[in-house]
């Protein structure tokens, strides 16, 4: 064992990009904690003495941040603050061998499925004993629940496979034993996510186990709120939705990345669905949860994508009003099956269109958040900021979705449920106060 030192032995981890990066970190923070390292996330004190920067690779933006951080972290080594930088993550799986020849200062590189290589950095073994022990990089009231690693799906634009690897599913004795460790720490909210929930169990189980998952989490004492995460439309199984209605404690939530409507551009994209069925399977939900909360994720400037497009995907969001929608920009990497399409739409180009399609959604957002004013609702509490409280009801995710804004005399703590009436609307906030 190492004895702790001041600064010596402190550990920096810097997280980047999505929540499943988020998880990483805190696997590879518990076991440096458990071996007597010292471990903070996203340290301001610089304090420390060594640094793992865990990196994002998805699109052309993230890969730019996730390589300005790691030069700044070098800067800090030449300075002599640093004495030891790593990176791991999804641009270090990608793209190590430029890397290492382009920031050679850098002290070692490792895979998005390397964590006992990294370990071996710190003269630290990998102890499958502490399966599911994580140092939090959240508030200690909610946590994600990262239920698989990697994806089977073939889409065109994404190039996580190349990053994550096939999909595999982790044994649902391992999970809930992780969500009783999280709830017995504090933790009130659970986000699943994956690159595919729905996939969960097929290779595995040879079946869906996603709501079998859900029955044995939402069992779990003292659990208040399950949430998920990216579930992917084509053959969704539509008995999650039996679960969540029977199931108080799963939130009437649902994050269902769709990418577009026209289907031209869902055939390219090769996302294995049509409109169509994309509108078939929206009523089915809500039939079955009339007041479900969906989500869904776009993308703008798929190559050979026309204004005649855009104008297919705006009619779809007017008709379904999704509650939550979050847009990205067509990003063309190599290695995907679209990088052989010809990038045919600018930047100024995607940027217009991405915009337009968020103007219309201000507009739907906003009408729904009116609908709430007089309304009460189960709220959580995330934090204090400017002299009010900030929470979330059970129809928004931490960071993405809308905020409830409460003004109240009393004191209130992170982790906290109370109701709320709401009393104000915004665009993409509500406002009210302690009912």
């Amino acid at each position: 064992m190492k004895s702790r030192t001041v600064g010596k032995n402190k550990v920096n981890i810097i997280t980047l990009g999505c929540s499943k990066n988020i998880v990483d970190s805190e696997v590879l923070s518990g076991q440096l904690n458990a071996q007597d390292f010292d471990v903070v996330h996203e340290n301001k004190k610089r304090d420390h003495r060594i640094v793992v920067v865990n990196t994002c690779g998805f699109i052309d933006k993230a890969k730019e941040e996730s390589i300005n951080t790691i030069i700044e972290q070098v800067e800090l080594k030449k300075r002599g603050i640093l004495e030891k930088v790593y990176v791991t993550g999804c641009l270090s799986q990608r793209y190590r061998d430029d890397l290492q020849r382009e920031i050679p200062e850098v002290d070692a590189w490792f895979g998005t499925m390397e964590l006992p290589l990294l370990l071996k950095q710190f003269n630290a073994d990998y102890k499958s004993e502490l399966l599911g022990e994580r140092m939090l990089a959240t508030p200690q009231h909610y946590a994600y629940l990262k239920i698989s690693e990697g994806c089977n799906r073939t889409c065109s634009f994404c190039a996580i496979p190349l990053m994550r690897g096939m999909h595999i599913s982790k044994p649902v004795e391992g999970l809930v034993a992780e969500a009783k460790t999280l709830v017995s720490k504090g933790v009130r909210e659970i986000m699943l996510i994956a690159q595919e929930l729905t996939y969960y169990g097929l290779d595995n189980y040879k079946k869906r186990m996603l709501p079998d998952l859900l029955k044995r989490l939402s069992d779990i004492e003292g659990l208040e709120w399950i949430r998920l995460h990216y579930a992917y439309p084509s053959k969704f199984p539509l008995d999650i939705l039996d679960v969540m209605r029977e199931r108080n404690n799963i939130c009437n939530y649902l994050d269902i990345p769709l990418q577009h409507a026209s289907d031209r551009i869902l055939h390219a994209m090769k996302r294995q669905i049509t409109q169509s069925e994309m509108n078939e399977l929206i009523v089915a939900i809500r039939e079955k949860i009339p007041d479900i909360c969906l989500r869904t994720t776009l993308i703008a400037g798929f190559p050979g994508e026309t204004s005649g497009d855009i104008s297919i995907l705006k009619d779809f969001l007017l008709r379904h009003r999704f509650d939550r929608v979050g847009i990205f920009t067509y990003s063309h990497e190599e290695g995907t099956g679209a990088y052989g399409l010809t990038n045919d739409v600018n930047e100024h180009e995607k940027e217009k269109r991405a915009e337009e399609i968020m103007e219309l959604q201000r507009n739907i957002s906003y009408e729904k958040n009116i609908a709430k004013v007089g309304k009460t609702f189960k709220t959580l509490i995330d934090k204090k900021e400017a002299g009010r409280w900030l929470g979330r009801t059970e129809f928004d995710s931490i960071e993405v979705d809308n905020e409830v804004i409460i003004h109240s005399e009393k004191k209130l703590s992170p982790g906290e449920f109370v109701q709320v009436r709401i009393t104000k609307a915004y665009d993409y906030d509500i406002e009210g106060e302690i009912a």
